[in-house]
């Protein structure tokens, strides 16, 4: 995930004339900031700018990082300032309940960063296969990531997600052409069960004519844990669906790659779901949703696949 760090180093890159006259704001040598530049491009797998000995321009990937970086720069001060001043405010006890793989791999350590500027706070992190308010009834804001069941809940976007189809290079050779949803039925598909969610019905829609097509797969292998399912897929063993947050990585290296992007499934935003309004919420709540909005806005641009 690009931090806050990123942001700063490339928007500095960005409204410079040169890498040069950037080390010389940054108070480091030109090396250094090419370097930096470069650790920045791997991990994001895109090119951001286009160099010659004497000049550089931003591609486009660069430009559309730039054009946001100042805007998350400005809320993550403004955020700052805001939590600060209302520190001697938070107190009692936060319960969140969030689905295990999300959970593990961005909420728990976001959760680490803010209790470091609330130490008067305990918060009590609950992570289950299936984040739901009736079986966790103390839970204060459900992490929720999927079709939602619970629509008299209040519904906060905490970050935009796509759902793809892939599957490793080496099933995918092996597999022959997978021109359309139809085709999934003579392939072997992985299954992952959860949210009590009819897992086996993939409905896609056709991006262009708006065609719908439901297919429901007949599974090789089903888990209800998310890397065990990503594990098989990753090991050539079937085709799977899942989160963009969960797969952007493993795409831009080569490891998985994505079908049928002719088509898309529903979204599966990344949503907090609480029983409250605003303004019945305990302040700890609503700091800590804010917190959670302006951490996980880099999350698109650090999975977006170009």
């Amino acid at each position: 995930m690009l931090s806050s760090q990123d942001l700063h180093f490339f928007h500095v890159v960005a409204t410079s004339s040169s890498l040069s006259a950037a080390a010389k704001k940054l108070s480091v040598t030109a090396p250094t900031v090419t370097q930096r530049l470069q650790n920045l491009e791997a991990k994001l797998g895109l090119k951001l700018v286009e160099r010659s000995s004497r000049s550089f321009k931003l591609t486009d990937s660069g430009h559309k990082l730039e054009s946001r970086c100042k805007t998350i720069l400005d809320d993550i001060d403004a955020l700052t300032h805001e939590i600060k001043g209302e520190q001697d405010a938070l107190s009692g006890t936060l319960t969140v309940l969030a689905p295990v793989g999300f959970g593990e791999k961005h909420i728990a350590p976001l959760i680490g960063a803010f209790s470091l500027d609330y130490p008067q706070l305990k918060i009590r992190l609950l992570m289950s296969d299936s984040p739901d308010i009736e079986s966790f009834p103390d839970a204060d804001i459900v992490i929720y990531i999927g079709e939602l069941r619970h629509s008299s809940m209040k519904r906060i976007v905490l970050a935009k997600n796509r759902r793809l189809v892939c599957a490793s290079p080496q099933y995918l050779a092996a597999a022959g052409p997978i021109e359309t949803p139809e085709c999934l039925n003579r392939q072997h598909c992985i299954a992952l069960v959860e949210n009590n969610e009819d897992t086996m019905q993939w409905p896609f829609t056709h991006k262009h004519t708006g065609a719908r097509i439901n297919v429901r797969i007949k599974p090789r292998l089903e888990c209800n844990v998310a890397d065990a399912v990503k594990v098989w897929a990753l090991n050539g063993l079937g085709i799977i669906h899942r989160s963009e947050w969960d797969v952007a990585q493993e795409i831009k290296a080569g490891l998985l790659s994505e079908i049928l992007t002719d088509y898309r499934l529903p979204d599966a935003d990344i949503v907090a779901l609480l029983t409250d309004s605003e303004y019945d919420r305990p302040k700890r709540v609503n700091v800590f949703i804010e917190f959670l909005k302006a951490s996980l806005a880099s999350l698109n641009q650090d999975s977006a696949i170009a």
